[in-house]
């Protein structure tokens, strides 16, 4: 993540109004924001901008956020982003299957704002976690 530049976060979802909300919401916290409404169009700019996260609906018309999540893990030069899901989807067992195919949280629409954020500062975080203890770095915590 370049320090010099707010967190860029890609927002996947195929609702324009929500697409809408999260760019406000994530603007408001100072991160950038991409949006996009297909996987397919998300993968394409995921691998051209290289988000520092992605958020992504389940239910994308069709497609499924949870193969768009396995698709980002199986990438190189994206396995790295954490990928978090928002989604109204009723399905049995649905946060299991998200942590399954490599998310990081799964938050329930309609959404908090406050959580939302809440949560893509934790995400963000965590990978520099893992990194600097697999380095052997002590990090400051606060």
């Amino acid at each position: 993540m370049n320090s010099s530049q707010p967190p860029l976060i890609l927002a996947i979802d195929d609702e324009p109004e929500v697409l809408q909300q999260l760019a406000d919401v994530l603007g408001k916290a100072g991160y950038q924001c991409r949006c996009c409404a297909t996987a397919e169009e998300a993968l394409e700019l995921a691998r051209a901008v290289n988000p520092d996260l992605v958020l992504s609906d389940i239910s994308l018309g069709g497609e499924s956020g949870l193969v768009l999540c396995e698709q980002i893990r199986e990438d190189p030069a994206l396995h790295h982003v954490p990928v978090m899901f928002l989604s109204g989807a009723q399905i049995p067992d649905i946060i299991r299957r998200s942590h399954a195919a490599g998310g990081t949280y799964y938050l329930r629409k309609p959404f908090d704002p406050d959580v939302l954020v809440e949560l893509i500062d934790k995400a963000l975080w965590m990978p520099h976690l893992v990194e600097n203890r697999a380095a052997g770095r002590h990090v400051p915590a606060g």
